[in-house]
């Protein structure tokens, strides 16, 4: 059972935190300021810490640059009210490995911790491939196959193609393609995911093979095997 710590110092938004994450099957701490938080982050090992931006006794950036200048490498999910795009930067640059905005359904943050978690992992045991169903991915050759047969992809392709194959499964919402995919922590208001995703889905979803990609209406897209 994957042991988090929430730094938050609303009670009100702690206990919702903690309300989600502890039936999402996670084991739960919480710290209640900045200072309190980065001492038990230092001394003891969590598997992620969700890390709300402003705090008391010490910042929560200032947290998590601490965290990094001591080496400590466990994913950070900052949460904040301040949802603008410089303050979303400003919280990546200084360590934090997502950014979650205030109100926000819980079935996000648990989602979004489950995906900065699987890349933790992977990371510290890089995958060869990635297969979901007969469709696989070679991550040495960049190379997509399905039944055998090589599937030619441009490299926006590629990479939207194993983002959604990493997160199989999982409904996965507008913000989190961009934020994955393109890097850009807004939506930009345009119909770049639908276009690549349709392309996507002539190139892996021919006629006569079950088809991986599903649209959520409303919700974004699902990569399921059939």
């Amino acid at each position: 059972m994957p042991n988090i710590l929430v730094i938050e110092d609303d009670p009100e938004t702690s206990a919702q935190i903690v309300s989600c994450l502890t039936d999402g099957g996670f084991q739960v701490e919480t710290a209640h300021d900045g200072e309190i938080g980065l001492a038990r982050a230092l001394e003891r090992r969590f598997e992620a810490i969700t890390l709300d931006r402003m705090l008391p006794g010490r910042d929560g950036l200032d947290v998590v640059r601490a965290l990094r200048d001591a080496d400590v490498d466990v994913p950070v999910l900052m949460i904040s009210a301040l949802g603008d795009v410089d303050e979303r930067v400003s919280g990546l640059r200084a360590g934090g490995d997502d950014y979650l905005t205030k109100p926000f359904a819980p079935t996000e943050l648990v989602a979004r911790l489950e995906v900065l978690l699987r890349r933790h992992r992977r990371s510290a045991a890089p995958e060869l491939m990635l297969q979901v169903a007969d469709l696989v991915l070679d991550l040495v050759k960049h190379e997509a196959r399905r039944g055998g047969r090589v599937i030619e992809l441009l490299p926006t392709e590629y990479k939207l193609l194993e983002f959604m194959m990493r997160n199989a499964g999982q409904t996965l919402s507008r913000r989190m393609i961009f934020e994955g995919v393109w890097e850009y922590y807004f939506d930009p208001g345009t119909n770049l995911i639908e276009v690549h995703v349709g392309r996507l889905r002539k190139k892996i979803d021919t006629p006569g093979a079950p088809p991986l990609i599903k649209t959520e209406r409303g919700q974004g897209y699902v990569f399921l095997a059939p």
